[in-house]
């Protein structure tokens, strides 16, 4: 997703860790196309060697796009902080102050746009729902020798297929996916959530069986799974700045305990390690 100069710059916005042992990324990636056009992009790929920070900035010549395919981020808006799933991106309209965080050995793609796109018409800022191919294209488009023709063709695509996140799943399928996936972008915004299966699939209109088919279809493992690691994930964005105790809360454990049987069964440590001196070799 390759970028020079001073008209698509990073003004205003800061890449920091939390903690002074590591101050940048562990890699940072450039993709440009159409610079200089309104219909040009610019994408920023971003691997984490710590806790990665966007402090709360703001950038006045250009929309931005957050996305992490592999991770959860830790946004806020105002006084509205919010996590934000895989499933999801968070949007920034330019000149809109906001901040976003994401834990270690986490991928993070931003996308500078210069125009905003028709579904996001009127965010200033917020979670936003990618169609179902948008992830793949951006993922495409941040590799080195992709044809410029087919990436700003590709642009048009994302553009046309972000669309600001339901605030509440309803009957049907959600946006940019099935049944199985509203639930996830619910649970990447609240991972302490404690509704049960059942319970979801009273609130989509579907039976206990077709939802837990749609999770095996679309994810490989079981709600119970995928609401784990979404917890364990969300974990990760909080454990740099928060004692453990508030991080087992916040993400759902009924105990401390608890939570750290389950970190450890996870990543191979336990999370009081994880917040005071990750591993070179932490998984992601």
């Amino acid at each position: 997703m390759s970028m020079g100069g001073q008209l698509m710059s990073m003004r205003g916005h800061t890449v920091s860790l939390a903690e002074p042992r590591s101050a940048d990324p562990l890699r940072c990636e450039e993709y440009a196309y159409g610079l200089g056009r309104p219909t040009g992009v610019l994408v920023l790929k971003y691997r984490s060697a710590g806790v990665l920070e966007f402090g709360e900035s703001r950038e006045d010549f250009l929309h931005q796009l957050y996305w992490s395919p592999d991770g959860v981020l830790s946004t806020r808006y105002g006084t509205q902080g919010q996590f934000v799933g895989p499933l999801e991106a968070f949007w920034a309209h330019r000149a809109v102050t906001h901040e976003v965080r994401a834990a270690d050995r986490q991928t993070v793609y931003r996308m500078c746009l210069r125009e905003v796109p028709q579904g996001l018409d009127g965010l200033r800022a917020g979670p936003v729902s990618l169609g179902p191919e948008i992830g793949g294209l951006i993922e495409a488009i941040c590799r080195p020798g992709y044809d410029e023709d087919a990436a700003l063709e590709a642009r048009a695509r994302i553009m046309a297929g972000l669309t600001a996140a339901a605030a509440e799943p309803a009957g049907g399928h959600g946006a940019g996916g099935g049944f199985a996936q509203t639930v996830v972008r619910e649970l990447s915004h609240n991972p302490g959530e404690s509704v049960r299966l059942d319970e979801w699939a009273a609130r989509l209109h579907v039976s206990v069986k077709t939802l837990q088919r749609d999770f095996e279809r679309e994810f490989g493992m079981s709600y119970s799974q995928v609401r784990t690691k979404l917890r364990l994930r969300t974990s990760r964005v909080l454990l740099e700045s928060r004692p453990v105790t508030e991080v087992a809360r916040r993400v759902g454990y009924s105990s401390p305990s608890a939570f750290i049987t389950a970190f450890v069964k996870e990543y191979g440590y336990t999370p009081g390690r994880y917040g005071s001196a990750r591993p070179e070799s932490a998984a992601s």
